[in-house]
Parts: C-alpha cells; sequence; structure tokens
C-alpha cells in the first residue's frame, strides 16, 4: 500500500509578553501555520491536543514557569443546565439564530467595537479596526460559521459567535455581544445554543477556549456541566474547580522540544489508487 508522508507543520514560540489573564505574569505561545489542503485534518488533530485557531494560526499556551490556561471542551451528552443558566435560555428566548457563512459585515463590526469598549477597552484587541475584524472573520482555511442572533422584536443583531465545525464538535473560536442587557447572561446563552447545534448535529462537544483558574474573566465556563480539561496531554472530567491552582511554578511546563515531540500529527490520506484493503501495520 502506497502512503504519502505525514503531515509535518513547523512550530514556532512566540516572545514573552504581558498575560491578559493573570496579572504580573508572562504569556508564550506555541504556534504552527494552519495552510495547505491538510489544514482540516490538522485542525481536527489539534483541537483534540489542546489547541486553538486564530485565522491561519494554531495556538497552545507555552508560558515558561505557569500552565494555568487550561483547554476545555463540554460532553454535550453530559451537560445538564443549571438553575441560572436555564433562567438565562427563557430570558432570551426572544432572539432568532442565524448561521451565515464567514462574512464580515458593518452591524457585527459596530457590536464588536461595543463589547470591546464596555468589557475588554484595556484587552490585546482594543485597537482592531474593521480590517483587521474582517480578517479575523474571514481568514479561515476550515469549515466556519458565524452564528449570529437577532431580536425578534427589533430586528437588532445582539450576539455573534465565530464558530468552527470540527469532526467531534463545535469550537467557539470568538465570541461578543451587546453590553445594553449585561442581565440576560448572553454569553452563558450562546453556550447552551451551542450545545443545542451540537445535539441536534450528533456532535460529542463544544469546545469553549482557556479557562484559567485565578481569572474572573475566565470562571464564568467552570459553571457548565460536563465539563472536560486537557491535562498532561489527555482529557479529564472538570470535578471541583477550586482544585486547580494558578500558582507559579518554574518546572510546569515541559521544554518547547519535548511538547512538539508529545503532538499527535494525522497521517495524510492514502494517494489515489491504493490499495485501501491492505494492512497498515
Amino acid at each position: 500500500m502506497r502512503h504519502t508522508l505525514p503531515i509535518a507543520p513547523q512550530f514556532y514560540v512566540t516572545a514573552p509578553q504581558p498575560c491578559p489573564y493573570l496579572e504580573g505574569r508572562m504569556e508564550r505561545k506555541l504556534f504552527t501555520a494552519l495552510q495547505g489542503e491538510n489544514a482540516e485534518q490538522l485542525n481536527n488533530a489539534l483541537s483534540q491536543q489542546g489547541f486553538r485557531r486564530s485565522q491561519n494560526v494554531l495556538y497552545r499556551p507555552s508560558c515558561s514557569d505557569c500552565s494555568a490556561c487550561l483547554s476545555a471542551r463540554i460532553r454535550v451528552a453530559d451537560f445538564a443546565p443549571s438553575k441560572s443558566q436555564r433562567r438565562s435560555w427563557k430570558r432570551n428566548a426572544i432572539l432568532k439564530r442565524r448561521s451565515t457563512s464567514p462574512w464580515a459585515t458593518e452591524d457585527q463590526y459596530a457590536l464588536f467595537r461595543d463589547y470591546l469598549d464596555a468589557r475588554h477597552a484595556d484587552g490585546g484587541m482594543a485597537d482592531m479596526d474593521v480590517f483587521e475584524f474582517a480578517a479575523m472573520i474571514e481568514e479561515t482555511p476550515i469549515r466556519s460559521r458565524v452564528v449570529e442572533y437577532v431580536d425578534t422584536a427589533t430586528s437588532d443583531l445582539i450576539a455573534v459567535s465565530l464558530t468552527d465545525v470540527i469532526e467531534d464538535g463545535l469550537s467557539m473560536v470568538y465570541s461578543f455581544y451587546t453590553p445594553d442587557r449585561s442581565r440576560d447572561g448572553l454569553g452563558t446563552y450562546m453556550i447552551l445554543d451551542h450545545i443545542e447545534i451540537a445535539r441536534e448535529n450528533n456532535l460529542p462537544y463544544v469546545y469553549l477556549g482557556y479557562w484559567v483558574p485565578g481569572s474572573p474573566k475566565m470562571g464564568y465556563k467552570a459553571r457548565f456541566s460536563g465539563l472536560e480539561v486537557y491535562i498532561g496531554g489527555e482529557w479529564q472530567p472538570m470535578t471541583d474547580p477550586d482544585a486547580f491552582e494558578s500558582e507559579l511554578h518554574p518546572l510546569s511546563t515541559d521544554p518547547i522540544a519535548e511538547q512538539v515531540a508529545n503532538i499527535h500529527l494525522p497521517d495524510r490520506r492514502a494517494t489515489p489508487g491504493s490499495n485501501s484493503g491492505s494492512n497498515t501495520g
């Protein structure tokens, strides 16, 4: 049986910069380019190993003395909403979901600016202009969707999620919503609705990005039942959020070479005309 060579992307490390989640710390990321005919396979494989997508890049935290950031996902079959989550669902019953191709609009950007100005005015995305926003939405080499939520009474755009469809679930790449409805729990509602979308499509997981113990910005993710976090090369059920620490330690992170060596990469598909009945071994 004839095979092509395995996918072998190059991995790089960013220069340290201030951590956006934990004050006084420096963050560093391990990343690789997401491009070519095998982009979808690579994204599937690395998403299942704690990586996240940003445009044409896949990245994972690789801080030199901190391992607080944990990739999180919800096991759809094991999720049961809490009382507060059920209230959020009811409060937003007036919203209508519509899913579109990854194409940026003026309404999306206006909502995005309102969201940043109200909630993340000092964040790394605060200066993003309309062209950078369009790139964030549209530059994707994989199957992505923009999920919009519209108020059926006013037709106003209320919330947006840029969502990737991967082989075992939905990955919520970036979400934003109007700051004028702070009591409605729109962020929670979007996650609840993505759980419903995953159920409708028989997808087992909803990927939420990183949960960071000790960071108020990320605390809401630990409130979802059926949550798993990626630790030590495997997904583990979240039992008690308070059991996770964000303490600094010089041995928290493996050396870069060891991290890269432990990444499992997909094989390219067998070449056309190969004998599919042969055993690959």
